[in-house]
């Protein structure tokens, strides 16, 4: 089983997920929201940094997985989102883990099976999927979704390996 961070970043509230996984069975081990403060950017962005680094050393996940940045209509929203973003993969990286990057599309694609897929069927299917009664967070739910895109995208690259497929150019 491969323990996998997943992190649906943003500015004001970040979200986590871990899983456990083998790449057709997954189990939810712990998931949350961090909320930083009404501070100025450079200090939401540290608290980021710390929360995550925290979330790590408690976990000790071995792969991290992140949501890309979307083109926003608000190009200083995307930057704030895209600093958070790094805020979050600085930590990771440091600790020492593989980092990978999904876009919204994908995730969506990968847990519901349709890449417009909206959050209420994002949060539905990862509940059913890791078998959670409780309702989560929009945040919490994503993070979730892009652990778990991720542990079914390694899956599927390794099962094409081992079948003798796989990309060409």
């Amino acid at each position: 089983m491969r323990r996998i961070l997943g992190i649906d970043p943003g500015s004001r509230v970040t979200g986590f997920g871990i899983i456990d996984s083998n790449g057709t069975h997954s189990v939810h081990i712990g998931s949350g929201c961090i909320r930083v403060t009404e501070q100025e950017l450079p200090e939401r962005l540290g608290e980021i940094y710390r929360a995550i680094s925290d979330v790590v050393e408690e976990f000790q996940p071995s792969e991290m997985a992140i949501e890309q940045v979307f083109v926003a209509k608000n190009a200083s929203s995307a930057l704030k989102l895209g600093q958070a973003r790094g805020a979050a993969i600085c930590a990771c990286v440091v600790a020492g883990l593989s980092v990978a990057e999904y876009t919204p599309r994908m995730i969506k694609l990968a847990v519901v099976g349709t890449g417009k897929a909206d959050k209420d069927q994002v949060q539905h299917m990862v509940r059913h999927i890791l078998k959670l009664e409780q309702k989560l967070a929009a945040d919490q739910a994503d993070a979730l979704a892009v652990a778990l895109s991720h542990a079914h995208s390694n899956s599927t690259l390794m099962n094409l390996a081992k079948a003798g497929g796989g990309w060409r150019r």
